[in-house]
């Protein structure tokens, strides 16, 4: 597993989490909302676009990288997080141009 990189100007960072942790997966996002001026997306209990867990994104830049990768780190906890580029091209950001904090999970690339 490698720790993400800062390499491309925009990135996503995606929270996954299931029925058990929404709870805690709420005040995570809450705090995220109350820590930085970024978009952060919808709470979403179903399965979204290649995402095969419940998750919220949060959309950021370069400039935001270093801070928010390290906030994240130190307060995910259990949750797995997929860090990836946004480029225009959406297999190469799910795949060589993404990154993981915890467990990696599985996604369908099928339809990117």
């Amino acid at each position: 597993m490698t720790f993400p990189k800062n390499i491309h100007e925009n990135y996503h960072a995606h929270i996954y989490f299931d029925q058990p942790s929404a709870g805690v997966a709420k005040q995570l996002r809450q705090q995220v909302i109350e820590q930085f001026s970024l978009p952060v997306g919808n709470f979403n209990e179903k399965l979204v676009g290649p995402h095969l867990m419940w998750s919220f994104s949060i959309t950021f830049t370069s400039s935001d990288f270093e801070a928010l990768i390290a906030w994240l780190e130190n307060h995910r906890q259990s949750f797995s997080v997929l860090v990836h580029a946004l480029t225009g091209d959406d297999l190469k950001d799910h795949t060589d141009f993404a990154y993981w904090l915890g467990t990696p999970v599985e996604l369908n690339l099928s339809g990117l």
